[in-house]
């Protein structure tokens, strides 16, 4: 189940890399002046995901629970940060402005779809290995 939720990470990490591309692509200067997303929340939701993401490798190599919980707990903040953003994404409607109006519904769901199972899978994985 462990190399299950890293692919499905990494699946998640692509289409943000994506998502991030297309932000970054419409100016960050412009980003920094006219968007429902701050600079610090766009960079801090990726950083905290890698820095899981690199938890949860480490899991897998070593076995060890409190990697696996570790990963859990700063996954679980980067999900969080991930809500807000979809959360202001939603709310922009017709006052819609800067660069985040330009993000591709698709690209948004798939990454916030597999960013939630990503989220169960470590966390039902880390209550398995809890319990081993």
């Amino acid at each position: 189940m462990g190399l299950v939720t890293a692919v499905t990470w990494l699946f998640t990490a692509l289409v943000g890399v994506y998502l991030l591309y297309l932000w970054l692509r419409g100016g960050l200067r412009q980003a920094t002046k006219v968007t429902r997303f701050p600079v610090t929340l766009m960079f801090s939701h990726p950083v905290l995901a890698v820095s899981a993401l690199a938890s949860w490798v480490t899991f897998l190599l070593t076995g060890g629970r409190a990697w696996a919980w570790t990963a859990c707990a700063v996954l679980g903040a980067a999900t969080l940060l991930g809500f807000t953003m979809f959360t202001r994404w939603l709310g922009a409607g017709r006052h819609a402005r800067g660069t985040e109006n330009r993000l591709p519904l698709v690209a948004v769901l798939l990454h916030g779809l597999a960013g939630v199972t990503t989220f169960v899978l470590v966390l039902l994985t880390a209550s398995v290995a809890r319990l081993q």
